[in-house]
C-alpha cells in the first residue's frame, strides 16, 4: 500500500481571499515503511508575504521570487502523489489550498476521501489532549529539535513518524503480508519483493548428488522418495 505524507506552507489561511501555497513537502511510504522517495518544491505565490506567515515558515517574497509558479509544477506534483492515500495533519486546510491551486491551473481536484487526517485520528485517540504536531512528538518521544520554523518537507518527515505511532507503532505490519496470485508472490497492496533475475547456483556437488541417489536406491521400491 502506497501512502504519501504531505504538508504545505502558505501565505495565510484562506486561498479564496488571496492566499497561496509557497511550499509543498511529501514523503513516500510503502506498507508504512519510508522508501526514501520525497517530493519538495518551493513555489512563487506571485504576491507579498504577510509578516505573520513569514514568522511561521521564514519564506520571504524575495526568496520565492525566482521559484516556479504552481501551474508550472502541478503535473510533476500530481505524478508524484498519483492516487495514493494522502496523510495530512489537519487535512481540510491543506486540501483546501491544493484544490484551489489545482482548479486555478485547470487540473482536476483531489477527492477529499483520498486524504487521511492525522489530527482527527489524534483527537479521537487522545481526546482532550493537545494534538498539534509538536505535542504529538512530545507524546511519542520523536525528536523535532530541528523544527525551529515550519517547513513542509521537515514537517512531512516528522508527521510520517507520528502517523506510524498513531496507527500502532513503527513498522506495524513489517511489510510481511503476501498473498498468492497466479503462481507469483504479489503484495496485499503495492509492495512486492523483487525476484532474483537468475537463480542461485546449486550448492550440492556432483558427488553429493550421486551419493544421495545411491542412498535412495538402497531403501527399496517402497521408499517415499520413489513415489
Amino acid at each position: 500500500m502506497r501512502e504519501i505524507v504531505l504538508d504545505t506552507e502558505t501565505t495565510g489561511l484562506d486561498p479564496f481571499t488571496g492566499d497561496r501555497i509557497v511550499e509543498i513537502g511529501a514523503v513516500e511510504l510503502y506498507n508504512h515503511m519510508p522508501t526514501g522517495e520525497v517530493y519538495h518544491q518551493y513555489i512563487n505565490p506571485e504576491r507579498d508575504m504577510p509578516a505573520g506567515a513569514f514568522a511561521v515558515h521564514g519564506l520571504s517574497s524575495e526568496f520565492l521570487s525566482d521559484k516556479p509558479v504552481f501551474t508550472a509544477i502541478a503535473n510533476k506534483f500530481l505524478d508524484f502523489i498519483k492516487d495514493s492515500r494522502l496523510i495530512i495533519h489537519n487535512a481540510a486546510f491543506d486540501m483546501k489550498f491544493l484544490n484551489a491551486e489545482l482548479d486555478w491551473s485547470s487540473h482536476p481536484k483531489i477527492p477529499m476521501k483520498q486524504a487521511l487526517d492525522t489530527l482527527a485520528i489524534a483527537r479521537k485517540k487522545f481526546a482532550g489532549a493537545q494534538n498539534s504536531l509538536d505535542a504529538l512528538c512530545r507524546r511519542f518521544g520523536i525528536d523535532n529539535s530541528n523544527r525551529t520554523l515550519h517547513g513542509a518537507l521537515l514537517d512531512s518527515e516528522i508527521l510520517a513518524e507520528v502517523y506510524l505511532e498513531l496507527v500502532g507503532g513503527r513498522q506495524p505490519d513489517f511489510a510481511l503480508q503476501v498473498v498468492q496470485n497466479k503462481g507469483r508472490n504479489t503484495p496485499s497492496g503495492d509492495y512486492m519483493p523483487l525476484q532474483r533475475p537468475d537463480a542461485l547456483p546449486n550448492r550440492i556437488s556432483a558427488e553429493e548428488s550421486a551419493a544421495h541417489v545411491e542412498f535412495i536406491n538402497e531403501l527399496g521400491d517402497g521408499a517415499l522418495w520413489k513415489r
